[in-house]
């Protein structure tokens, strides 16, 4: 199937009719355990942990969207970051840009550093800035691209380039982006990680994670998904399932929603600045024209008010929900430093850009005019 397109593979990918029933839809497997015809002699399944046929179905649907030869799903997101940093080993180092996810940096730092781990971080997003931190004893490079926050852009050919020069591995968190938007194998990349919470679940109603990769590489990480046992359930795995099947029309909707309101936004004068790639004016545009379909659904804006005017806002939304997480149909507001950020030290934190005032928004796809009037009234 990897000659289709898009939706096609999102819709048909490791979701033949069930050969036992003819069911159109994969069925949710709601087993532990499988019986066996004899000692070792069974369909492809023995224990649930190990394998079941929905999350089965999902792993290979998620390989085909990112165009990789295997995937693996996860209960979380951070469980899937998990079980690919604890391919490392003691004294082995990690390149990292700064802006990064408030749990990512909490699991660098507070469980892997004092494991042996050592994370170094650029607050130059470009691959200059990487350069920089990558060093002989680097084993990693991990990436967000665009980042959480602030959204800045990294050019994953250019540092996919630099990271195997350095003979390290290239992994990438394309949760923000999806790969509707951005496949990071196709530019280099060697493993791609998703909370599949977000835009691949689509609907705020489900836990879970991924990595994808070739077969070599996640091999070990496929040993360790078994031996540690953070695996999704099969009504998790299905649920993200249904949810895949939309993701392109989904993400037609967030992106165009959010180009409306970022251009909207730059123009307020209670709004300092905009984050958003899709704008002309930042940094990151034109690398983020060349490697993505379109700019995303996630904005971040400065308030000129500070930390006041930022809970005023947050505070006085009707559609957007003040809530944790981000990439559902419904629109989200969040502040960073309390919310997604908080496992960051303030005085890092505010160093890097994420300050009192900073507010992320993850539009959702309903009417465009009706979330416009709603940050409207919100800031006036």
């Amino acid at each position: 199937m990897a000659d289709k397109g898009f939706s096609t593979l999102a819709i048909h990918a490791g979701q033949d009719a069930d050969p036992a029933t003819g069911a159109t839809v994969v069925p949710i497997y709601a087993t532990s355990t499988y019986t066996q015809e004899a000692p070792g002699k069974h369909k492809g399944f023995e224990y649930s942990r190990s394998g079941n046929p929905t999350r089965a179905a999902l792993e290979t649907c998620l390989a085909a969207l990112e165009g990789g030869e295997r995937g693996l799903a996860f209960s979380s997101g951070l469980a899937a970051t998990t079980a690919v940093l604890a391919q490392l080993k003691p004294g082995d180092e990690v390149a990292a840009a700064a802006d990064l996810y408030g749990g990512t940096y909490r699991l660098l730092e507070r469980v892997f550093k004092p494991w042996g781990l050592v994370a170094r971080y650029t607050e130059d997003a470009a691959p200059a800035g990487f350069a920089k931190i990558i060093t002989a004893k680097t084993k990693m490079v991990w990436i967000e691209t665009p980042t959480n926050p602030l959204l800045q852009i990294v050019d994953i050919a250019a540092v996919a380039e630099l990271t195997h020069k350095a003979g390290a591995v290239l992994a990438v968190d394309n949760t923000f982006a999806s790969p509707y938007l951005q496949q990071p194998l196709r530019l280099g990349a060697d493993l791609v990680i998703h909370s599949t919470t977000k835009y691949l679940g689509g609907h705020s109603d489900v836990i879970g994670g991924a990595v994808i990769g070739s077969r070599e590489l996640l091999q070990p990480i496929a040993f360790y998904q078994n031996a540690a046992g953070g695996v999704p359930g099969p009504f998790d795995a299905w649920l993200t399932l249904r949810g895949v099947k939309t993701l392109a029309v989904r993400m037609e909707r967030h992106c165009s929603n959010a180009r409306q309101l970022a251009a909207w936004l730059a123009g307020q004068p209670q709004v300092q600045r905009t984050y958003y790639p899709g704008l002309p004016g930042h940094p990151g545009h034109e690398v983020a024209r060349r490697q993505m379909r379109d700019f995303g659904g996630m904005i971040s804006v400065t308030l000129k008010g500070g930390k006041d005017a930022a809970l005023r806002l947050l505070t006085r939304t009707r559609l957007f929900s003040l809530a944790e997480s981000l990439g559902g149909v419904e629109s989200l507001i969040g502040h960073p430093a309390t919310m997604t950020h908080a496992s960051i030290p303030a005085e890092i934190r505010q160093a890097r850009g994420i300050d009192d005032g900073l507010v992320r928004l993850s539009v959702g796809i309903e009417d465009a005019a009706d979330l416009q009037e709603d940050l409207r009234q919100a800031l006036n």
